[in-house]
């Protein structure tokens, strides 16, 4: 079965040396455009999922990074008019905005939700995220009913990890991607 991919990037976007960009043009996906990157509404960038996945009605794998991550929770808890559009999620170092030093702008999306997905999803976590804890990731991965996959020491996974296109997360993901179930 055919599937689509949606990037869904977090607070600020994802620019032009993020491997969710270098996604986008290596592997054709499509980014989930916000009309505002840097004051994140949690209902407006629902609608924007909504939206996106209204355009066609071919099953959606979901690349979330960051807030993107918090966004995918959020949207299934509300049961997006869409949702049964969505094949699974790829939850790539989703943060803590629950955490005392989270920055104004996320807070919007605090608390996290605390249920399963409703589709499959892999929450894949840095040892050393600066954003969120090994451990709570872990949590949140079981919270959401999510498998969890560890990736070492690569900070936020973005654009300041250098990672370029990411090739180890593409191999992960398409891995991950494979094993489902049509």
């Amino acid at each position: 079965m055919p599937l689509r991919l949606l990037t869904l990037p977090g607070w600020q976007g994802s620019g032009p040396s993020h491997w969710q960009t270098a996604w986008e043009h290596s592997h054709g996906a499509d980014r989930v455009e916000q009309a505002d990157w840097n004051a994140p509404d949690p209902d407006a960038w629902a609608a924007a999922l909504d939206s996106a996945l209204a355009e066609d009605d071919t099953p959606a794998m979901l690349i979330a990074h960051s807030l993107g991550c918090a966004l995918v929770a959020h949207w299934a808890a509300q049961r997006g008019q869409f949702l049964g559009r969505a094949a699974g999620a790829f939850l790539v170092a989703p943060p803590d905005v629950e955490r005392p030093s989270a920055p104004d702008a996320v807070r919007g999306f605090a608390p996290l939700p605390a249920g399963s997905l409703p589709f499959r999803a892999l929450v894949v976590a840095s040892t050393d995220d600066p954003y969120c804890g090994f451990m709570r990731a872990g949590m949140l991965a079981t919270r959401w009913g999510a498998e969890f996959a560890s990736v070492g020491n690569l900070g936020h996974i973005n654009a300041d990890s250098a990672l370029g296109d990411w090739p180890e997360g593409w191999a992960l993901f398409a891995a991950w991607a494979s094993a489902r179930d049509d």
